[in-house]
Parts: structure tokens; C-alpha cells; sequence
């Protein structure tokens, strides 16, 4: 039997912890290469010439979403993918950072102890990935849990009032809306470009910022608004969880962040190799039909 490859297409991709955590989670069963181009066609070329599956990452998660046959259903409403697998059908596209930020955000609202309605809230370290790729990835549309019962829907937005800013739109910011979404929050979006009504400029970051109990920072780099939080946009005695996204340079430093808790210890930052940690777990899954070893990948964090 043919033996499997798998890959991420990328660029840059050369710091990606991707093909550790690939090797750690099968004990190095499979083959996982960086395809490294800024050319996407040529990553794409490249993948449908030697590869079973391939994880997408930045800037190509948009091209890449757009050249799939099959769609998951939190793929057609994020319009974007980071997991193309080939199928007897075609390619398929899958978005496991919709996957990692769910669990992410369990997480984090165990740790603020905050209950969501219907949601079993289980923590990941004994969580089951989702079904084998070739079949469907867990998915709920936006604003219902999957295990959410019909009184329950009803009653969502008296009992559940938790605000989620999501700071960055491009791929991994509608993977990380769609998420929050799904558990029932009030999503607030923002972006350098507004491209609609319902985008806030970054002009009003300090305003969302003090408004919101849930912060997903999905931009590369660190805007200037971050140095100008104050202790009232802080919040002190209220409950904050922070997301983020990019795990090589983040732009909550440590500094940063030992500055915020000292205002105001009720704040919780998550940094970007746990969501890289739960997107890899159920996207793993996925490419292989197999259960990835989560204690072996997180020791590799």
C-alpha cells in the first residue's frame, strides 16, 4: 500500500511547529513536509501532485478554500479552509481553526467558571476528536451549540450575554468568529478595512475592547491601540479572557500581559500554540482517520 504525505502550504513557513506536532501526535508513521512557495498555484500544484492532504495556513487560506469540490459546512459559512483532503469525490475543505478555537473557548470559559447553555463542558485534555475525515466534522451553525435542546435555543439570548471581539477578519478571524458564534456569543468584528456595516474600525478598539469578556487577536502584528489600553478599559474586578492567534512573535508580551493582571487579576491570556495545539488535534484526525497522541503533541509545545 502506498504510503501517505501530508504537508502545509505556506508562506513563510519555515518557524512552523506543524511538522513536530505531526510527528509527535503518530510517532512519525506519516510523512508531513513544508511546501514552502509564494506562489499558490505552486503550492497547490504541488500538493495535488504528491500529497493526501495538506493544512493551509497564511495568506492562502481564502485561494485555497476556493479551489475545493467539496465544502464542510462551517467551511461554506466561513468562506475560508486551512485542511484540503483529497477524496474519491474531489478535494474537500475542512476548517479545523473553527475546530481548535471552540476548544479553545471551552477552555477558557471553564477557567473564567462561566456556563454556557446546553454545552457539555468538557475539558480537551479529555476531549474525542471528531469523526475520520472522510466523513463530517463537527459543525454547528452560528449561535447553537450542537447540544443545545429546542427550549434551550429559545432562551439563548436571555441566558447568555457574553460579548466576543474578534480583532482581525482575514482566515483564522472568521474561523475564530464562526467559533464563538456557535457558543452562543455576541460577536463583535474588526478590521483595518471595513468592507461592511457590521465591521468596527480599529479606531474604536478601546471602546470594544472595555465592552467585551472575550478577545480573539488575530492580526500578525501588534496594533498601536495595545499601548494605549488604560486601567478603566481594563475593567478591574471583571472577568476577561484573551485569544490569540499568532503563537512565533505574539504581540501580548509578557510584560503586557504581567501589566494587565496586575490592574486587574481577573484577566486570562491564551497564547497561540494552544489554538495551534487543538486546531492540529482535530485536523489530524481528519487527514488520517486516526487519533492523534495529545499528550505527545502538547510536549512538543
Amino acid at each position: 500500500m502506498k504510503q501517505r504525505r501530508f504537508g502545509l502550504i505556506g508562506h513563510p513557513i519555515a518557524h512552523s511547529l506543524s511538522p513536530a506536532l505531526f510527528k509527535a501526535g503518530f510517532d512519525g508513521r506519516h510523512p508531513y513536509d513544508l511546501i514552502e512557495t509564494a506562489d499558490f498555484e505552486e503550492a497547490y500544484r504541488r500538493f495535488l501532485e504528491g500529497y493526501d492532504g495538506i493544512n493551509v495556513t497564511a495568506p492562502f487560506k481564502e485561494l485555497a478554500y476556493s479551489k475545493a469540490d467539496i465544502l464542510s459546512e462551517e467551511c461554506k459559512v466561513i468562506g475560508a479552509t486551512n485542511l484540503l483532503v483529497k477524496t474519491p469525490e474531489g478535494i474537500k475543505a475542512y476548517n479545523s481553526d473553527y475546530l481548535g478555537v471552540q476548544l479553545c473557548l471551552q477552555e477558557m470559559l471553564l477557567s473564567l467558571s462561566v456556563d454556557m447553555p446546553g454545552k457539555k463542558r468538557t475539558p480537551p485534555t479529555s476531549w474525542a476528536p471528531p469523526p475520520a475525515a472522510r466523513g463530517v466534522a463537527r459543525f454547528s451553525p452560528p449561535g447553537i451549540s450542537p447540544d443545545t435542546t429546542d427550549s434551550e435555543k429559545a432562551d439563548k439570548e436571555s441566558d447568555n450575554h457574553l460579548k466576543a471581539l474578534i480583532i482581525g477578519l482575514g482566515g483564522a478571524g472568521k474561523a475564530a468568529a464562526a467559533a464563538a458564534e456557535s457558543l452562543g456569543m455576541e460577536v463583535v468584528r474588526m478590521n483595518r478595512t471595513i468592507k461592511d456595516d457590521d465591521t468596527r474600525p480599529l479606531s474604536d478598539f478601546r471602546e470594544c475592547f472595555r465592552e467585551a469578556d472575550i478577545i480573539i487577536y488575530n492580526i500578525p502584528g501588534a496594533i498601536p491601540q495595545l499601548q494605549e489600553l488604560t486601567e478603566e478599559d481594563l475593567t478591574p474586578g471583571r472577568q476577561k479572557a484573551i485569544l490569540e492567534a499568532n503563537y512565533k512573535d505574539p504581540s501580548f508580551t509578557e510584560d503586557m500581559i504581567k501589566g494587565m493582571t496586575g490592574i486587574n487579576p481577573l484577566i486570562r491570556y491564551t497564547g497561540g500554540r494552544k489554538w495551534l495545539l487543538y486546531q492540529a488535534l482535530t485536523g489530524y484526525e481528519i487527514f488520517t482517520g486516526e487519533k492523534p497522541d495529545l499528550q505527545k503533541m502538547t510536549d512538543v509545545l
